[in-house]
């Protein structure tokens, strides 16, 4: 499916109308963007014919070879990067490659699945490009435009997921007396730092291919000496960008804080059972020894031919229990 966008003038401002386009309709001249969403061969060969480039295919936007990502072909600029994108709401968020196309004055956009960014990004644009009727979006300003509400996507994803990991931090120091529910407690703590962890590193690994494209576009304008505004947005974004992988990586630091102290704790969880078998080994140890020597049958054991054998015997082996228990006691051992 492709879609077009072109400027359309607003009251008083520079609008961005979205439609589809059909396959025999051919494009119009005015142009700015399209949008190719899960593109057939069809729809390939006919952006390919009107803007006079090569549409990458889906395997060859997989390619994580920074010459494989980022290279100039007959004139047009192309750059792929990696956006976070949910496929349904009962998967895990993955990654999304999408190919950035500049040649001239429109901008082509290939991808396969459906961002958020770009939908955020669509709504803002059908409402407002410019300051005026003379502010005409190009291919390079909308390139901007979506690489900033990436961005700015990517923000609200660290945002959440910090305050996530807040909460969980909390719960993984809270004392609970229930061990059954403890453990339980645990065990779940380690799926969410795991799921959070991945989450994260994806969101990290998105902001990274973003910041190659924007390095580029920033060495290209530098060369091309593109407008000032446009070269000063680039920058801005790109420091944007630069402060959030820290943030990305300070929770990631987080998240392995979090996930050694959960270990730790199973460890003395799996500890404190091992300490009980073992002081319960030690309390039936000396009463076992008792009953060990007396239930030999041997014909010179005196104690055979006691009335009070029997008694005595048992007395000494609640003893012989009893003594250890009290000593683990009094040492705080338990």
């Amino acid at each position: 499916m492709i879609f077009i966008h072109q400027p359309v003038a607003g009251a008083g401002q520079t609008l961005l109308e979205r439609r589809s386009l059909e396959l025999q309709e051919p494009i119009p001249d005015d142009t700015v963007w399209l949008d190719m969403v899960r593109p057939s061969r069809e729809e390939d060969l006919k952006v390919e014919a009107f803007m006079g480039i090569s549409v990458p295919t889906r395997e060859e936007m997989k390619d994580i070879e920074p010459s494989e990502l980022l290279y100039v072909e007959d004139g047009a600029r192309y750059m792929t990067g990696r956006v976070l994108s949910k496929v349904s709401e009962s998967e895990e968020p993955g990654l999304a490659g999408i190919t950035f196309i500049l040649r001239g004055n429109r901008l082509v956009t290939v991808r396969y699945e459906e961002p958020q960014a770009f939908r955020m990004y669509t709504q803002r644009a059908g409402r407002s490009t410019g300051n005026g009727p003379s502010a005409i979006p190009s291919g390079e300003t909308i390139l901007a435009g979506l690489i900033e509400t990436v961005i700015d996507r990517a923000a609200d994803v660290l945002q959440l997921q910090g305050e996530r990991i807040d909460r969980l931090s909390g719960k993984i120091f809270e004392e609970k007396e229930d061990p059954s529910a403890r453990n339980t407690a645990l065990q779940d703590t380690l799926r969410a730092l795991g799921r959070h962890g991945d989450l994260i590193s994806k969101q990290r690994e998105s902001l990274v291919s973003m910041e190659r494209i924007l390095l580029s576009l920033s060495a290209t304008y530098r060369t091309a000496k593109a407008p000032r505004e446009l070269r000063e947005d680039v920058r801005s974004t790109l420091r944007d960008l630069q402060s959030l992988e820290e943030h990305a990586t300070f929770l990631s630091s987080k998240i392995q804080f979090l996930l050694d102290a959960t270990l730790g704790l199973v460890n003395l969880e799996q500890n404190n059972i091992i300490k009980l078998f073992s002081v319960m080994a030690v309390v039936f140890m000396p009463p076992t020894l008792i009953a060990s020597i007396y239930g030999m049958n041997f014909k010179a054991m005196p104690e055979l031919d006691w009335g009070f054998g029997y008694p005595m015997a048992i007395v000494m082996m609640v003893v012989a229990a009893v003594l250890p228990y009290v000593f683990f006691r009094w040492k705080r051992w338990l």
